[in-house]
């Protein structure tokens, strides 16, 4: 997610958002990793159910019902929705809120780039 969040930058996070059916575009979330269910991902949902999304340079797709479609910041060095394909929204586990660490940088995050 650089460089708006950092590997060692802590986020503070809520969980209602996602139990609720609340998440939207421009958000960026916290879930599993689908394709390692050990390992959480930090990522901007970029697509919602219904959304058509760019897969590739002339590729493009429409967001399943009950998925999202994330993306890394930094899109040149970024493992995700265009690796792994459309997230079961059921892997979302939280919503970050705003950066708390390092103390210079503590912000809240908006859903914009």
């Amino acid at each position: 997610m650089e460089p708006t969040i950092h590997s060692d930058d802590i986020l503070l996070t809520e969980h209602i958002s996602p139990v609720r059916g609340k998440i939207s575009r421009g958000d960026i979330i916290i879930a599993k990793c689908p394709t390692n269910p050990k390992q959480q991902i930090c990522k901007r949902v970029v697509g919602m159910p219904g959304d058509r999304v760019r897969t590739g340079i002339a590729s493009w797709q429409i967001v399943p019902i009950g998925h999202v479609w994330l993306e890394g910041d930094n899109s040149r060095n970024s493992t995700d929705s265009r690796v792994y394909g459309a997230v079961p929204q059921g892997l979302i586990r939280s919503r970050a809120v705003c950066r708390v660490w390092p103390l210079e940088s503590v912000q809240f995050l908006t859903n914009d780039r």
